[in-house]
């Protein structure tokens, strides 16, 4: 017999609240993921995005509330876990946070490095990562030598090496030009629509957002291909909402819809 009951979110923040010198930045932070969802953290500088993404990792441990990731409440596990549960996570940093004196392949490996991983099933696995983000002939590039978009695909290369069920991606597309900047899109596409991967997005760039909302990667044409909002043309992979956060708590979650249909002020400056 099935149920009907929902199964329970890959992702929730319940009542979370960190602070630092200068006072509290998140101050009963709540909200979920379902798997196969893409949920877009919006919000001004300073507003905690960064941070949420680095309290769902386990790199940071809320001052009260709970994170809780696949099952695990983060803040109950020692770092010693925490190691070994993170290759279930990718994450994307916002400045890509290669490695400099590694070359691109060795920062691909450096993972599968840390878990001994044997010699034989590190560059299959290196190739085919860096084929994904279409960055297998820089392999033996130093990351001095890309370009910024460049570094941005090979971040996201090194967070798929671990095969997460989680990625998390921090401002993906900040400082890059427009062109490039949809290249990066259209690499969180087909993973999320190939690979039905569970993400967090941060980003202050609502024109990204839309991007994920409205579009999907058909992985038989091997485009990009916009997606209707209305009835249930649009797939659970393809599920993308919003959270937008202001003075330290979920201000708005809902759907790219209702955001675009505000008539809220604070909302609508995110459209302008």
């Amino acid at each position: 017999m099935t149920s009907d009951a929902p199964s329970e979110p890959v992702l929730s923040f319940k009542d979370v609240r960190i602070g630092f010198d200068k006072g509290d930045v998140l101050t009963g932070l709540s909200f979920s993921v379902a798997a196969q969802e893409t949920k877009v953290l919006i919000g001004e500088s300073g507003s905690g995005k960064t941070l949420a993404l680095k309290l769902a990792a386990g790199l940071l441990q809320p001052d009260s509330g709970t994170v809780r990731l696949l099952g695990h409440e983060l803040e109950n596990m020692s770092e010693k876990e925490l190691l070994g549960f993170r290759r279930q996570i990718g994450f994307v940093f916002q400045e890509g946070a290669l490695f400099d004196s590694l070359n691109v392949f060795e920062n691909v490996a450096y993972v599968l490095r840390e878990e001994h991983a044997d010699d034989e099933e590190i560059e299959p696995r290196v190739r085919e990562s860096l084929r994904f983000v279409e960055m297998e002939d820089t392999m033996e590039k130093l990351p001095s030598e890309l370009s910024g978009g460049m570094r941005r695909r090979v971040s996201i290369a090194r967070a798929l090496i671990s095969r997460p069920h989680v990625v998390l991606y921090d401002s993906p597309t900040a400082g890059l030009d427009p062109v490039t900047s949809q290249t990066i899109i259209t690499l969180i596409l087909r993973l999320r629509d190939t690979q039905g991967v569970t993400a967090m997005l941060a980003t202050h760039r609502l024109q990204d957002a839309f991007g994920l909302a409205n579009y999907r990667f058909d992985p038989d044409s091997g485009r990009v291909v916009h997606v209707k909002q209305n009835g249930n043309s649009q797939s659970a992979a393809a599920a993308t909402t919003f959270v937008v956060l202001r003075g330290g708590k979920a201000y708005f979650e809902g759907s790219p819809q209702a955001i675009a249909d505000t008539t809220d002020e604070y909302l609508k400056r995110f459209l302008l």
